[in-house]
């Protein structure tokens, strides 16, 4: 259960007297943070998936910066948000935005894999309250947000659910029958966002399962389909808008993304899904081209 507030562009009134502030800006500086974050959690931990957690950083940075609509009281927590990882195994990237936002302490969330952290391998409701529900198995944490999406619709609460999904999860067939019931119910509270980097555990999706033409699977489904670049902020927050003001339909945000981004030397290749070993060498490499300066890498990296 989430547990901080958050301003939301759905909501106008707020952001009318709020002052004015660079939000792009801000969202972007907590990619940069989800990123360098999580090259040294999973330095840490001596294992992770590095290279699908940087490719969501920039959605996930839109998404509890600026879209993710949460209260603080317990009164009107029912009528919050709910956000669900369905790809788990990226959850150091959800460990540090988490982190970044105040849901959870920055140094714990480098705790990753330990014995008896809190912070393992995937998601865990009941280590983490601010995590919505437990992930890992492939297709269910969608199939999670949708049964939260058709409870919200039944009890009348006015909020939405958001489910960020691998493109590699897409070839579970449990995703397909959810998308057939979201639609079905016409519940247009949910949003799904496919992390579309086109490479999954061993080789592109293309050699291992073809999920083109994706659009158009989604589309006859029925919902409602956006295809954006998934690390440019201005039309991640100008599309999740979009989806937010969709009637009838369920939408999905086809978000094109670059495995391991801002690491060059994990950019496009499947070797860094995980679980790998980061080395000091890499992990500092790592770092300096997502722009760490020498007292930060020693923050992060010195246990």
């Amino acid at each position: 259960m989430m547990t901080a507030v958050k301003l939301s562009t759905r909501d106008s009134a707020v952001a009318a007297a709020a002052p004015e502030i660079d939000l792009e800006a801000q969202i972007a500086e907590a990619a940069r943070f989800v990123r360098r974050h999580t090259i040294a959690a999973i330095y840490r931990a001596t294992s992770g998936h590095p290279g699908g957690a940087l490719s969501c950083a920039d959605l996930l940075a839109c998404l509890f910066g600026a879209e993710l609509n949460v209260w603080p009281t317990a009164a009107n927590d029912r009528f919050r948000d709910r956000f669900v990882l369905s790809k788990g195994h990226a959850c150091p990237a959800l460990y540090a935005i988490g982190a970044y936002h105040g849901f959870c302490d920055k140094a714990d969330a480098l705790n990753l894999r330990k014995l008896g952290s809190p912070f393992q391998g995937h998601p865990h409701v009941r280590d983490l309250p601010w995590v919505e529900t437990s992930t890992g198995s492939l297709g269910q944490g969608f199939s999670g947000a949708l049964g939260m999406a058709m409870g919200m619709k039944l009890q009348k609460i006015n909020a939405r659910a958001y489910a960020l999904l691998g493109d590699g999860e897409l070839q579970e067939g449990e995703v397909w029958e959810a998308a057939m019931c979201a639609a079905h119910h016409k519940l247009d509270n949910l949003c799904a966002i496919i992390d579309y980097n086109k490479l999954q555990s061993d080789a592109t999706n293309d050699a291992i399962m073809r999920l083109e033409p994706l659009a158009d699977k989604w589309r006859a489904f029925g919902w409602t389909v956006f295809e954006i670049d998934g690390h440019n902020i201005p039309e991640i927050l100008s599309t999740l808008h979009l989806a937010a003001s969709t009637h009838e339909r369920p939408s999905v945000l086809i978000a094109h993304t670059v495995k391991g981004k801002g690491v060059p030397y994990m950019e496009g290749s499947p070797a860094w899904h995980g679980s790998v070993k980061l080395t000091r060498e890499q992990s500092v490499d790592a770092l300096v081209a997502l722009g760490a300066d020498q007292h930060e890498i020693k923050e992060l990296l010195d246990v």
